[in-house]
Order: structure tokens, then C-alpha cells, then sequence
């Protein structure tokens, strides 16, 4: 039997490549789901910038098959949410493992497991337990050009935020978090991100969008505008 997978895509790094691993695998995509939470301190969804999936979806050619979804954001509820959402369109897509970016969130897996036993189906996380550090260089050796568009901890610099990450900035990023203490890949919501180009995009995406202060040690990007281009970008404007 085929494998007919059904994959979470927030927009960010981790959700992007665990959808071409699963393409690599071999795998059918059959649909994937975005979740915009109404809360924005869902235990479950990343949530900046979950719009742009559909621009994300369009250059891959998998805007027909893209849901996205309006969630609570409330814990556990959230998740009861999915699995109705999920079992609706099970049923005009049909898929058999639901596929998932999570690295280290035991709260996040288990529940992401307890979800695809009530719906019968396998679940594909292919990074799970993967070295953060490691993670992070093999994420641009694999071609993911993504870029921060939150910052919610301290010891990241601003100067990280909005423009495209690369070795120079990932030899950074784990510096500080061995001297702040907070996960190289992110994994517990001390940065979101937003991938504008990879190996299956037909087109890149351009991004504009100013960088707005939220307390000492919390900034997020403002989009004022994006679109699909042949040289993906990220520009800041000036406020």
C-alpha cells in the first residue's frame, strides 16, 4: 500500500523539511494543513506568518491540497479541534500518516501520536530527536533558506531578525545558547521562522516587512507585503 501522507506545515524550517523528507521518502502528498491558532500562546501551533503557506503551497504546486485552519489555541482543546478538522478532510483525502517537524516537545509528540491512533493512521517525524546543532547546519545543507520573524528570548540578537540565516549566523546562534541556555533549534519557542525557499519551491518568495519591538528581549516582523519572485529575499523597511 502506497503511503498517502497528510503534512503539518506552519511555514517554518522544521515543518518545511520534514515535508521533503517525506517526499524524499517517497511518500504521496495528499494534503497539508496549516493551523492559524486563535490564541498566539498555543501550546501546539507556530502561528507568525502561517498565512504565507499558500504562497509556500502555490510554488510547489500544492495549493489545491492545502487546508488551512482556524484553531482555539486553547490547550488540549486545540488538539480535539485537529482531529475533527483532520477527519473531515481524511475523507476527501485520503492519507494514512500524518507528518510532523517536531525535534525535542515530548508534550507536542504525544499528543501528535494520541492523535493519529484515534484516527488510525501512522505518524512520520523524521527528525525527532536529532542533534539541535547538527539539525540546524544540515537544515542549510539540505537547502532551506529560511529566515527568523520572531525573536521571544533573550540572547538573540535583533540583528537576526528578517534577514536569511546562514553558517555564520547558525555559529552564532548556538554560541548564545550555550551561554543563555536556550535551544539551538528553537524547539522550545525562543525563535519562529519562515522558509522563502527550498528544494521544492518553483519560485522563491520575496518578503517586505518592518521589525516591531514587543518588550527587552521580544521582536516580531510586521508584513507589509510578499509575493512569489525568482530570487527569494527578505527586505526590512524602515518604520
Amino acid at each position: 500500500m502506497s503511503k498517502k501522507v497528510c503534512s503539518l506545515l506552519s511555514g517554518g524550517k522544521d515543518s518545511t523539511y520534514a515535508l521533503h523528507k517525506a517526499v524524499e521518502f517517497g511518500y504521496e502528498i495528499s494534503c497539508i494543513v496549516s493551523i492559524k491558532p486563535i490564541r498566539k500562546d498555543s501550546y501546539m501551533f507556530h502561528f507568525p506568518m502561517v498565512e504565507l503557506t499558500s504562497l509556500q503551497t502555490e510554488s510547489m504546486g500544492l495549493r489545491k491540497v492545502h487546508h488551512i485552519l482556524s484553531l482555539s489555541g486553547e490547550k488540549e482543546k486545540e488538539v480535539e479541534e485537529l482531529y475533527y478538522e483532520l477527519s473531515r478532510i481524511k475523507k476527501e483525502n485520503d492519507f494514512n500518516t500524518l507528518v510532523i517537524g517536531g525535534i525535542a516537545s515530548h508534550y507536542q509528540l504525544n499528543r501528535f501520536k494520541a492523535l493519529a491512533e484515534k484516527l488510525s493512521i501512522d505518524l512520520f517525524d523524521p527528525q525527532w530527536g536529532a542533534n539541535p546543532e547538527k539539525y540546524m547546519y544540515d537544515l542549510l545543507d539540505y537547502n532551506i533558506h529560511f529566515i527568523i520573524t520572531q525573536i521571544t528570548t533573550y540572547g538573540i540578537p535583533i540583528e537576526y531578525l528578517g534577514i536569511e540565516i546562514n553558517k555564520e549566523i547558525i555559529d552564532r546562534i548556538i554560541e548564545f545558547s550555550k551561554k543563555y541556555g536556550f535551544h539551538a533549534a528553537f524547539e522550545g519557542g525562543e525563535a519562529e521562522t519562515f522558509v522563502i525557499n527550498a528544494p521544492l519551491f518553483r519560485k522563491g518568495i520575496c518578503i517586505e516587512s518592518y521589525k516591531k519591538k514587543i518588550s527587552d528581549f521580544e521582536y516580531s516582523l510586521l508584513l507589509k507585503n510578499a509575493y512569489l519572485c525568482d530570487n527569494a529575499k527578505s527586505t526590512i523597511l524602515n518604520s
